[in-house]
């Protein structure tokens, strides 16, 4: 985390505000693909899926409570549907009108959001979120007069605090007065958590003005921060260089940034019109698309804080004005799928133009979309067709390899890294994660030697990677191989991930199976208070006890055990036979391990 992240947290936390730049995510479209969290989380990934119903309310306290039942399922279109219900018959209620107006503002229904946002305001006018979504609307009809004077009697607190002085900019922009743009960018000198947003729309006030010079510093500043740079500041500074002439200078910039993100297909369409002789126009044309960017710029900010409900209502502000934001329609589709609905992520999704550079990584993200929905076929044959599209491109191979093996598919899984791996060819350092994927398919598959195989190179690439040291670990000491090279490794494994409970379980089912069985009772125990609610630790956790002379706390174990519906074949009979006869004789205890 750059320095200016860490201050931006600890500035805004206190505030409420949450705002974070992780590196210059702020104003990058999206985040690479990221890796299955089933991959990373455990051994035993399982899948979970909820379902929001929406039932039919006649009166107005029943409206009330199901919008609030609605808004805490995140089901924003419910809540709006519902608070949109209650208001009606309650239309001075002030809470009432900030509950709807949100809900309507975060399902993206602008004109009633904004009709509402405008009653709230004529009674409270300070009402932060409410007199931006007015902002919003200034901007929209380019009256730059009307959204400054809103702006000059908004209170600088909050996320206001960033927001105020990145729309004022803009709208004396829009005034042609780019002079007090300067200044209103100067009023964020004073926080260096702010310079990254400050640098990167004063680059795009000086080259919306024609003011190359001044551009150009100012992004440069912006593209300096992250190895590569962010995905924004770099367009915005390869088209600054584009349109001036210096399409080396372009060029060189947007292969720096595929360097470092070498899966990414974001510039390649520029390098293709650098190759062609034609220009492109400026990431930001004018004040309602820069008012825009400082939407998205902020909006990205939230989502990586974590913060996916204000996230989610700036992204919507962006959209309304600038509709073809794909960056925006991304992050929208990702906050989405941090909700957990699927079904709104792919409408997001699907809203990048098939000509923008992040379409690709938008189909990547309906088809995972697609599978958790219950859609898996249609998610495969969606990834079969990107494959053969581009016949060089790995990642819906791995996409498929992924989907395939949370369905425990498990030879369809190996069959697709493999075609993955056949097109990637020599592997570098950052495949340690397919590999690890293709491993565990194999071990499931009973193909031990190829699995072990793999595990071992990922480790090549990755030597403390915790994940592979517990997998592997766990493994052979499952087998009952490789024990003193085992141990080691959980134990490394732990001490990289000490609250990690399936990790730690491992620690303890490796002393278990080493006979030394009070340590295993120490670690099982610790194992089964971090994951109550696995039946295989608490499995785990019997055995031991059993082995120590507890026999009624075992027997209460296997119980728990196969109260939480074991899926493992064969765990629950193995479970029912314990009861009945506890454990047949095992290894001599050894106490100087």
């Amino acid at each position: 985390m750059e320095a200016s992240d860490r201050s931006l947290v600890s500035f805004l936390r206190p505030l409420g505000a949450g705002i974070a730049l992780m590196g210059t995510a702020l104003v990058a479209a999206c985040a690479a693909e990221p890796p299955s969290t089933a991959l990373l989380s455990d051994a035993r990934p399982n899948a979970v899926a909820l379902a929001v119903t929406s039932p039919t309310i006649d009166s107005a306290a029943g409206s009330y409570l199901a919008a609030r039942v609605a808004r805490h399922e995140r089901d924003m279109a419910a809540a709006a549907r519902y608070f949109t219900r209650a208001l009606d018959a309650d239309p001075e209620n002030v809470d009432l009108l900030r509950q709807t107006y949100l809900s309507l503002l975060a399902d993206g229904r602008w004109q009633r959001a904004r009709d509402v946002a405008k009653a709230l305001v004529a009674r409270r006018p300070n009402e932060p979120i409410a007199a931006l979504v007015l902002v919003t609307d200034d901007f929209a009809h380019e009256d730059y007069g009307a959204a400054r004077d809103r702006l000059a009697v908004l209170p600088h607190q909050g996320y206001n605090m960033l927001m105020v002085p990145l729309l004022t900019a803009w709208a004396a922009a829009g005034a042609g007065d780019i002079e007090a743009a300067r200044n209103a960018l100067a009023g964020l000198e004073g926080n260096e958590a702010f310079t990254i947003f400050r640098r990167f729309h004063r680059g795009l006030i000086e080259a919306m003005a024609g003011n190359d010079s001044l551009a150009e510093a100012a992004l440069k500043k912006v593209v300096a921060v992250q190895s590569g740079g962010g995905y924004r500041p770099v367009m915005a500074l390869g088209r600054l260089y584009e349109r001036s002439g210096r399409s080396d200078k372009a060029a060189a910039l947007y292969r720096a940034f595929m360097a470092e993100n070498p899966d990414s297909l974001w510039f390649a369409p520029a390098l293709a019109r650098i190759a062609a002789g034609t220009k492109p126009e400026p990431l930001v044309r004018d004040p309602r698309e820069g008012a825009a960017e400082a939407l998205h710029s902020v909006a990205s900010a939230l989502f990586q804080e974590n913060a996916v409900d204000a996230a989610l209502l700036y992204a919507r502000m962006a959209l309304h004005l600038r509709p073809d934001h794909d960056s925006a329609h991304m992050l929208v589709g990702e906050i989405y799928d941090a909700l957990k609905q699927p079904k709104r992520a792919v409408a997001a999704f699907t809203e990048v133009p098939a000509a923008s550079p992040l379409a690709w990584s938008a189909r990547l993200r309906v088809a995972r979309d697609l599978d958790d929905m219950g859609r898996t076929d249609e998610a495969i044959g969606a990834l079969e067709k990107m494959a053969a599209e581009r016949p060089k491109r790995a990642d819906p191979l791995t996409t498929m390899g992924d989907i395939l093996r949370g369905h425990e598919r498990w030879l369809e899984s190996v069959a697709a890294y493999d075609r993955a791996f056949a097109r990637i060819g020599r592997l570098e350092r950052r495949q340690w994660r397919l590999l690890y994927a293709r491993a565990i398919a194999l071990e499931r598959s009973n193909q031990w030697k190829r699995a072990e195989a793999d595990f071992l190179e990922a480790l090549k690439f990755e030597p403390d990677q915790p994940f592979v040291l517990n997998y592997l670990g766990y493994s052979w000491v499952d087998q009952g191989v490789n024990l003193d090279r085992a141990l080691k490794m959980i134990r490394r494994a732990v001490d990289l991930r000490p609250n990690d409970g399936f990790i730690v379980d491992s620690l303890g089912w490796a002393y278990f199976r080493l006979g030394a069985f009070d340590k295993a009772v120490t670690r099982l125990e610790r194992a089964v208070e971090l994951k109550p609610n696995d039946p295989v630790l608490n499995d785990h956790l019997g055995d031991a006890y059993w082995r120590v002379g507890r026999h009624a706390e075992a027997r209460f174990q296997w119980r728990r055990a196969l109260t939480l519906k074991p899926t493992e074949a064969g765990q629950a009979e193995a479970l029912q036979a314990k009861l009945r006869h506890g454990l047949l004789p095992g290894p001599v205890a050894n106490d100087g391990i």
